[in-house]
């Protein structure tokens, strides 16, 4: 009986099975067809267009837009370049080609017939090749290029990259062609993203301000002031000050006022954002200086070098990971190996470099202060001249190691680029530098607050005699503490390596703007140097768009000296034994 049962349901399980297999591979073959038929036909759809004239030449090429080929896209490309011939048959029929690639010993190359993608061959089947300008252009006019360029941007209206569609989009939005309308209305029911959805609804209200309907002209104002469309404020502005409809026109007044106030919000968040993040920036420059000015009470010139120190670091290894290096110092030649990484781990590169950034520089600062600054304590004076004769001798040393001329460092694609809400810009490298300023400052004041290490500098920085006193070994506390200042200015030049260039005076561009953040926070003050360095971040980015950027920073900068005459000691005044006494 079990065996009936199983005999009896085996046929029928293989039976379903085999019903499957025939139905899917009917569709596949169904599908793969279908796509032979539809590339065939736009193929010959593509050739018409390339040797027609005229307006049904025209009318071919705005129908090849419904097609989303690439073979459509390459070609017209190569159209108003001079890159698609065509060849005459001997029975005067025109064949428009391509030419491959590849070429043979005689320098001549294979064509590639668009019509059907079989090479072009003779009467007698052989392949024919053609030198450089044996065959004929074809031709292109103003009117051509320009529907060749209207195609293509319509074509990318179904582009993977939803940046590319948006730009699209508003390119053709902002022709207010009525042709495109039911265009882009039907590509409105198929867009998935609401970026590009917003743009499509910007688009068609712009291209219906030309109706002639004043219901619908109306309605298009109105909509373009609910979606605070800043493209259109330039139209809003024509039709409130034209001479049209008073419905239309106060419409238009008031669409208008609701678009300037959106952007005037915009503004302000922008400027809050760009003050925070060059406020970061100065604070991760400052921060390092805070450490070995503020607390230790050394001048030291050279600390922009330590930022140097940390971008050029950065600079060898995103070089490591990718090509090798080869550098020259001295006449001596050493090669870092090229790791040739690609994806991922290529772009992993920076996450390598920060701690190693943060070595060199805290090792560079370490040397620095066995050699020179340990000499040099409580003579501010001489720690100022010394450290900028380092600073000299640092500067030329990058030369010579690296060359006069700034080196570029290639940001990886996760700190490119930006994202946007509600029209405000937000840099991927700005937020970046903002989570890592804060990141920096937790971690700092957790080490000084919470550590051993923290509870000796501060009590070496307090009365460093009575420290010595109590048995601490100030010599060590001095040491560590000025190379961790060092490593912060490390830190400060690998970010500022993936905002610019990299050059051996790259320290000195900061070295000013360091000492006036730590000035005006207060001398040896973490919190007061945070404050800083944000509120002059704010006002330089707040006082820029109206006196412009030389006068901004000049304004800042006597702004900063009448404080300093009112309160010498700044925001936040640091008391110690040392100071009392």
């Amino acid at each position: 009986m079990r065996m009936f049962k199983i005999s009896h349901h085996v046929p029928s399980s293989c039976a379903r099975a085999i019903a499957v297999g025939v139905l899917a591979a009917f569709l596949v073959s169904w599908s793969f067809t279908a796509r032979a038929e539809d590339t065939a036909a736009t193929r010959q759809l593509l050739a018409h267009a390339i040797v027609s004239e005229g307006d049904e030449q025209l009318k071919s090429i705005a129908a090849l837009a419904e097609s989303n080929s690439d073979l459509v896209r390459k070609v017209l490309v190569a159209w108003p370049q001079d890159a698609v011939f065509i060849y005459q048959n001997g029975d005067g029929t025109r064949v428009p080609v391509l030419l491959e690639e590849a070429q043979d010993a005689e320098g001549k190359a294979g064509a590639l017939r668009i019509d059907n993608n079989q090479p072009l061959t003779d009467a007698s089947g052989q392949r024919l090749t053609f030198a450089a300008g044996e065959l004929k252009a074809a031709d292109t006019d103003n009117k051509l290029r320009k529907a060749i360029k209207n195609t293509l941007d319509l074509m990318t209206l179904a582009d993977a990259d939803p940046q590319a569609r948006r730009s699209a989009v508003m390119k053709l939005g902002g022709t207010q062609k009525v042709d495109y309308l039911p265009i882009l209305q039907s590509r409105q029911a198929k867009e998935k993203s609401p970026v590009v959805l917003k743009a499509l609804q910007e688009a068609i209200a712009i291209i219906q301000l030309k109706s002639t309907d004043s219901a619908l002209r109306i309605e298009a104002i109105t909509q373009l002031g609910k979606l605070n469309s800043i493209g259109s404020l330039g139209l809003l502005q024509q039709i409130a000050a034209s001479t049209a409809p008073g419905d239309a026109k106060s419409a238009a007044q008031n669409a208008a006022s609701s678009i300037e106030s959106y952007i005037s919000r915009v503004n302000f968040v922008g400027t809050i954002f760009r003050g925070l993040s060059l406020g970061s920036i100065l604070l991760v420059v400052a921060l390092g200086l805070a450490i070995t000015f503020g607390l230790m009470g050394v001048i030291n010139m050279a600390h922009g070098e330590m930022i140097a120190v940390g971008a050029y670091t950065v600079y060898i290894v995103e070089n490591i990971f990718g090509p090798g290096l080869w550098l020259s110092p001295f006449g001596l030649h050493i090669h870092f190996p090229a790791l040739n990484l690609g994806g991922w781990q290529y772009e992993s590169y920076f996450l390598v470099a920060l701690p190693l950034a943060f070595l060199t520089a805290a090792i560079a600062g370490l040397i620095l202060e066995r050699t020179v600054i340990q000499f040099l304590y409580r003579r501010p004076l001489e720690s100022l001249l010394a450290t900028w004769g380092v600073s000299l001798i640092l500067q030329q040393t990058f030369r010579l190691i690296f060359g006069a001329a700034n080196v570029q460092v290639n940001s990886p694609r996760w700190l490119s680029g930006n994202y946007t809400i509600s029209d405000v810009l937000l840099g991927y490298n700005r937020l970046f530098v903002i989570g890592f300023a804060v990141a920096i400052v937790i971690g700092t004041w957790m080490i000084l607050t919470k550590t051993p290490l923290g509870l000796l500098i501060r009590a070496v920085m307090q009365n460093r005699n009575m420290a010595a006193c109590m048995g601490v070994r100030t010599e060590r506390v001095n040491m560590l503490t000025f190379a961790f200042g060092s490593g912060l200015a490390g830190l400060a030049g690998a970010f500022l390596s993936q905002i610019g260039n990299v050059g051996p005076s790259l320290g000195q561009s900061y070295i000013v703007d360091c000492f006036m953040t730590v000035v005006v926070g207060g001398v040896g003050n973490i919190i007061g140097t945070v404050c800083s360095a944000l509120g002059i971040g704010l006002i330089d980015q707040t006082l820029q768009p109206f006196i412009g950027p030389v006068m901004g920073k000049i304004t800042v900068l006597c702004g900063i000296i009448l404080f300093l005459q009112w309160r010498p000691a700044g925001l936040f005044v640091t008391k110690s034994r040392s100071l009392e006494g």
